[in-house]
């Protein structure tokens, strides 16, 4: 058994590490509920776009590049991920989904953007062909932020440096639940079908509607990966919230336990010293 000093030692450390991460999980509920609001409030925006774009599409715009499907020699993969880590699963289970992906695949037949110095820093590690990157960006990231990078997608995808592109991240669900998925983003599909099914409104076209699709499907695919990017921050603070929440309540039941072993070491301690002083009292009469 360990003595009170070391015991006492341990239940100091274990309560420090406790109060930091009770903080870390406070900051993570704050930042959570603002990156919930920006999700919620992008969702309708992607939908009225698509809803635009598919009835461009139906009037006989669908001739567009973006829009047709051609033979696949090279596929994109934009990973997103975290910049940093103690998020429990969520950087692994979005590495692991990118592993799958590119399973059985040569280095030849893909590239990798990553979003993220934990993607970023996994991929290089190993030698996965990685095309480009992105890290340091902030927990609520606007739309600027990250526009250079998804026009460099589309402009890439339009030089066909590759024929698909796939964004893999974690779709947000609540707090404790956060999915990680493949989305193909380009070529789009299915562009206006889920709008398509109730009354659509009809649109004129200034200058013409080749022209507005011409202008409105590279921002469409932007709005796709950015609107993946504030899903990702979400479930980032979603999954940091609850793993800080569980080192908390694992640091109280450690605490409890070293408490409960730290009074057994001093009854111990003081049932010695009585038994010493009644064996010394013996010995003296």
């Amino acid at each position: 058994m360990a003595n009170t000093r070391d015991l006492r030692r341990r239940i100091r450390s274990v309560k420090n590490t406790q109060q930091i991460t009770k903080a870390m999980k406070m900051v993570a509920a704050a930042k959570l509920r603002r990156a919930q609001e920006r999700v919620t409030l992008a969702r309708p925006y992607a939908a009225k776009l698509e809803e635009v774009i598919g009835s461009i599409a139906k009037a006989g715009g669908s001739r567009h590049p973006m829009l047709q499907k051609r033979t696949v020699k090279k596929i994109g993969y934009v990973v997103i991920a975290a910049d940093r880590g103690l998020a429990g699963s969520f950087n692994a289970q979005v590495v692991r989904q990118a592993i799958n992906e590119v399973k059985g695949k040569s280095k030849d037949e893909y590239v990798i953007f990553a979003i993220g110095r934990k993607s970023r820093d996994f991929f290089a590690k190993r030698g996965y062909p990685l095309i480009g990157e992105i890290t340091g960006l902030s927990d609520f990231p606007t739309f600027s932020d990250i526009k250079r990078v998804t026009e460099a997608v589309v402009k890439m995808y339009e030089e066909e440096t590759f024929d698909e592109v796939y964004l893999i991240y974690n779709k947000f669900n609540s707090a404790i639940s956060q999915t990680p998925i493949t989305k193909q983003i380009l070529p789009l599909k299915d562009v206006g079908g889920e709008a398509s099914t109730g009354p659509s409104a009809s649109y004129i076209y200034e200058p013409s509607a080749e022209e507005v699709l011409e202008k409105l499907l590279p921002k469409y695919a932007e709005t796709l990966i950015y609107s993946a990017l504030l899903e990702s921050k979400a479930s980032e603070h979603g999954a940091r919230m609850t793993a800080m929440g569980n080192a908390t309540d694992n640091a109280s039941e450690m605490i409890a336990s070293l408490t409960l072993s730290l009074n057994r070491a001093r009854q111990a301690a003081i049932t010695t010293q009585i038994t010493e002083i009644v064996g010394g009292a013996e010995a003296l009469k």
